[in-house]
């Protein structure tokens, strides 16, 4: 069986990617280069796709620099930092990237469906204290149902399916399952800063830090 995976190079989608192979999947790796403040994350996807050994890993490139509209996207919108879990939970955070979750599945279900895949798979986390509407159970129903009538498979009753096996996972539990199928954390990037080092400091450091902590591990990565 074939199947399309998400990789960003984050602690997530590469726990994602090791479960479709887990899960008996030929994997093919798609990767996102948005122009996004936190390049850094590119060079993981790659060594994770190599030291996982992909039947292939593709880079897409675009822009989202040209409207914006997100801190990860335009330098002129500062980077939440030192925020408590409490402080994350309240609001959507200006990490948001407007439909991004939607332009990478309708990249990846192209890709799905020239190859002749049957499963696309995604990290979304509807628990992460981010609250990202694009990484919620109704959006990943919603986009489904899109893959099933915006297809020629979708139409001939053999829709390309939605993986998404963290969806309901705390972080440490994500942790915990990366451990059981050997994902290589010290290759993983989490940091938005930009940075050639991980800053510790913002939204997804600070979350991905306290989840190694909370379990009482040493997070590989290194940190400012």
């Amino acid at each position: 069986m074939k199947a399309v995976i998400l990789l960003s190079g984050g602690l997530d989608s590469s726990t994602v990617l090791y479960q479709a192979r887990a899960d008996g999947c030929e994997c093919y790796a798609i990767s996102f280069d948005y122009q996004q403040r936190h390049q850094r994350e590119l060079q993981s996807a790659r060594l994770i796709a190599q030291a996982f050994g992909v039947a292939k890993h593709q880079v897409v490139n675009f822009d989202l620099r040209l409207w914006g509209g997100s801190a990860l996207t335009d330098n002129a919108i500062a980077l939440p930092q030192e925020r408590s879990l409490d402080e994350m939970s309240q609001n959507i955070p200006v990490t948001y990237v407007p439909a991004r979750n939607t332009i990478f599945l309708s990249f990846a279900l192209g890709y799905a469906e020239t190859i002749g895949a049957q499963r696309v798979y995604i990290g979304v986390n509807a628990l992460d204290y981010s609250g990202y509407p694009d990484c919620r159970l109704d959006y990943i129903q919603a986009m489904q149902e899109v893959f099933r009538l915006g297809t020629k498979q979708g139409r001939e009753g053999q829709p390309i399916a939605i993986v998404a096996p963290l969806i309901n996972l705390k972080k440490t539990e994500i942790i915990q399952l990366g451990n059981q199928l050997g994902v290589p954390w010290e290759l993983t990037w989490s940091c938005y800063a930009g940075g050639d080092v991980a800053c510790g400091v913002c939204d997804s450091c600070r979350l991905r830090l306290a989840a190694f902590a909370e379990l009482g591990l040493n997070d590989l990565v290194p940190y400012a």
